[in-house]
């Protein structure tokens, strides 16, 4: 004797929950993909910025002269960027030295470089990506003692 199906509409719903399963996947994964790819880049330019910073603060400390060491900055912030891939227009590099901010290799003195880096969102059309929704800031300090020893050079 055939039996009747106490639960009628549970064979009204066979096969759904392939297709729930992949739009609610697709609904979760593909932020957490985006998200990934923001996280990925910013820690990138991040490390950029760190490693452009202490590169060129330690090019002004070893130079044999002030203009020397001033000249030596860009070429170690344009290696330590194109390292991680970030384009050098969406830099920013500023030198301060202390005491005299006209001197940066007087004995004991302290050279402090500052590398800002905006990060353009993945996936932005790079119109969009230079104004300010689109880009992120990243920035990094570094500072370096001039040895005590410097004028007997």
């Amino acid at each position: 004797m055939p039996r009747s199906n106490p639960f009628p509409e549970a064979r009204a719903e066979a096969g759904s929950a392939a297709v729930e399963f992949l739009t609610v996947g697709i609904v979760l994964l593909v932020p957490l993909v985006y998200l990934v790819l923001v996280l990925a880049s910013l820690q990138g330019a991040a490390f950029a910025a760190e490693g452009a910073a202490r590169q060129a603060a330690r090019e002004v400390v070893l130079a044999g002269s002030d203009p020397a060491g001033r000249a030596a900055v860009a070429g170690a912030v344009h290696t330590a960027l194109a390292d991680w891939r970030v384009p050098e227009s969406d830099s920013a590099v500023e030198l301060t030295c202390a005491p005299d901010p006209g001197n940066c290799l007087l004995a004991r003195g302290t050279v402090r470089v500052t590398v800002r880096v905006a990060v353009a969102l993945p996936l932005l059309p790079r119109a969009l990506a230079l104004g300010a929704p689109g880009a992120v800031p990243v920035e990094a300090h570094a500072v370096q003692r001039v040895s005590m020893f410097q004028a007997a050079r």
